[in-house]
Protein backbone atom coordinates (compact mmCIF):
# COMPACT_ATOMS: atom_id res chain seq x y z
CA UNK A 1 0.00 0.00 0.00
CA UNK A 2 1.77 3.43 -0.70
CA UNK A 3 0.74 5.75 1.60
CA UNK A 4 0.37 9.55 0.68
CA UNK A 5 1.50 12.12 3.47
CA UNK A 6 0.17 15.70 2.65
CA UNK A 7 2.29 18.53 3.94
CA UNK A 8 0.63 21.60 5.00
CA UNK A 9 3.38 24.19 6.25
CA UNK A 10 2.43 26.89 8.51
CA UNK A 11 3.47 30.79 7.51
CA UNK A 12 6.52 30.66 9.84
CA UNK A 13 7.44 27.38 8.50
CA UNK A 14 7.23 28.50 5.14
CA UNK A 15 9.05 31.73 6.03
CA UNK A 16 12.32 29.61 7.36
CA UNK A 17 12.60 27.52 4.34
CA UNK A 18 12.49 30.39 1.82
CA UNK A 19 15.05 31.89 4.07
CA UNK A 20 17.13 29.11 4.16
CA UNK A 21 17.30 28.52 0.23
CA UNK A 22 17.85 32.14 0.06
CA UNK A 23 21.09 32.23 1.52
CA UNK A 24 23.22 30.96 3.79
CA UNK A 25 25.50 27.97 4.33
CA UNK A 26 23.64 24.88 4.47
CA UNK A 27 24.31 21.29 3.64
CA UNK A 28 23.26 20.14 0.13
CA UNK A 29 20.62 17.08 1.59
CA UNK A 30 19.26 19.83 4.13
CA UNK A 31 18.37 22.53 1.11
CA UNK A 32 16.86 19.46 -1.19
CA UNK A 33 14.57 18.45 1.56
CA UNK A 34 13.37 22.04 2.45
CA UNK A 35 12.63 22.45 -1.89
CA UNK A 36 10.79 18.87 -1.45
CA UNK A 37 8.90 20.52 1.52
CA UNK A 38 8.15 23.81 -0.01
CA UNK A 39 6.75 22.07 -3.24
CA UNK A 40 4.87 19.68 -1.54
CA UNK A 41 3.15 22.21 0.39
CA UNK A 42 2.42 23.61 -2.79
CA UNK A 43 0.22 20.74 -4.22
CA UNK A 44 2.90 19.42 -6.88
CA UNK A 45 2.91 15.57 -7.04
CA UNK A 46 5.73 13.13 -5.63
CA UNK A 47 7.12 11.93 -9.04
CA UNK A 48 7.40 15.96 -10.14
CA UNK A 49 9.07 16.80 -7.01
CA UNK A 50 11.65 14.07 -7.49
CA UNK A 51 12.04 15.08 -11.36
CA UNK A 52 12.63 18.79 -10.14
CA UNK A 53 14.71 17.81 -6.98
CA UNK A 54 16.78 15.44 -8.63
CA UNK A 55 16.20 12.98 -5.82
CA UNK A 56 14.40 9.52 -5.95
CA UNK A 57 11.09 8.97 -5.39
CA UNK A 58 11.71 7.32 -1.87
CA UNK A 59 13.44 10.22 -0.70
CA UNK A 60 10.24 12.60 -1.44
CA UNK A 61 8.27 9.62 0.61
CA UNK A 62 10.59 9.91 3.24
CA UNK A 63 10.95 14.05 3.85
CA UNK A 64 7.25 14.36 3.91
CA UNK A 65 6.13 11.48 6.19
CA UNK A 66 8.81 12.66 8.55
CA UNK A 67 7.06 16.10 8.75
CA UNK A 68 3.76 14.88 8.94
CA UNK A 69 4.85 12.70 11.99
CA UNK A 70 7.40 14.35 13.30
CA UNK A 71 7.86 18.31 12.42
CA UNK A 72 9.85 20.80 10.37
CA UNK A 73 13.57 20.16 11.89
CA UNK A 74 12.67 16.46 12.02
CA UNK A 75 12.13 16.68 7.96
CA UNK A 76 15.49 18.24 7.15
CA UNK A 77 17.75 16.91 9.56
CA UNK A 78 19.93 13.65 9.38
CA UNK A 79 18.91 10.61 11.12
CA UNK A 80 21.55 8.80 12.62
CA UNK A 81 23.17 5.96 10.96
CA UNK A 82 24.06 2.73 12.75
CA UNK A 83 27.91 2.35 11.23
CA UNK A 84 29.96 -0.55 12.55
CA UNK A 85 30.88 -1.95 16.13
CA UNK A 86 34.01 -0.49 17.68
CA UNK A 87 36.57 -3.23 17.56
CA UNK A 88 38.58 -1.57 20.39
CA UNK A 89 36.47 -0.66 23.65
CA UNK A 90 37.41 -0.07 27.24
CA UNK A 91 39.96 -2.04 28.13
CA UNK A 92 41.30 -3.24 24.80
CA UNK A 93 41.72 1.00 23.73
CA UNK A 94 43.60 1.35 27.11
CA UNK A 95 46.03 -1.55 26.13
CA UNK A 96 46.59 -0.10 22.61
CA UNK A 97 47.34 3.90 24.59
CA UNK A 98 50.08 1.90 27.16
CA UNK A 99 51.44 -0.31 23.96
CA UNK A 100 52.16 3.03 22.27
CA UNK A 101 53.58 4.78 24.98
CA UNK A 102 55.85 1.77 26.03
CA UNK A 103 59.08 1.00 24.36
CA UNK A 104 59.09 -0.01 21.12
CA UNK A 105 59.99 -3.61 20.70
CA UNK A 106 64.01 -4.94 20.35
CA UNK A 107 65.57 -3.55 16.67
CA UNK A 108 62.81 -1.06 16.28
CA UNK A 109 63.35 3.04 17.06
CA UNK A 110 59.05 3.55 17.08
CA UNK A 111 56.01 1.94 17.21
CA UNK A 112 54.30 2.44 13.39
CA UNK A 113 50.71 1.29 12.81
CA UNK A 114 51.44 -1.85 11.50
CA UNK A 115 53.49 -2.75 14.22
CA UNK A 116 51.01 -1.55 16.66
CA UNK A 117 48.14 -3.41 15.16
CA UNK A 118 49.91 -6.56 14.65
CA UNK A 119 50.90 -6.39 18.03
CA UNK A 120 47.25 -5.64 19.17
CA UNK A 121 46.07 -9.26 17.42
CA UNK A 122 48.68 -10.93 19.45
CA UNK A 123 47.91 -9.49 22.82
CA UNK A 124 43.92 -9.63 22.47
CA UNK A 125 41.00 -11.94 21.15
CA UNK A 126 40.84 -10.59 17.95
CA UNK A 127 41.72 -12.32 14.66
CA UNK A 128 42.42 -9.07 12.65
CA UNK A 129 43.58 -5.01 13.37
CA UNK A 130 43.94 -2.67 10.67
CA UNK A 131 46.51 0.24 11.15
CA UNK A 132 43.40 2.29 10.39
CA UNK A 133 41.64 1.64 13.36
CA UNK A 134 44.93 1.99 15.54
CA UNK A 135 45.28 5.52 14.24
CA UNK A 136 41.83 6.23 15.20
CA UNK A 137 41.57 5.09 18.43
CA UNK A 138 44.96 6.88 18.91
CA UNK A 139 43.95 10.03 17.36
CA UNK A 140 41.11 9.85 19.81
CA UNK A 141 43.20 10.05 22.54
CA UNK A 142 45.36 12.54 21.32
CA UNK A 143 48.56 10.95 20.75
Amino acid sequence: MNVRYRVELSQAERGELTAMLGGGKHAARKLKRAQILLAADRGRRDEEIARTVSVSLSTVGRTKRRFVEGNLERALSEEPRPGAERKLTGKKEALLVATACAKPPAGRKRWTLTLLADTMVKLTDHDSLSGETVRRRLAENDL
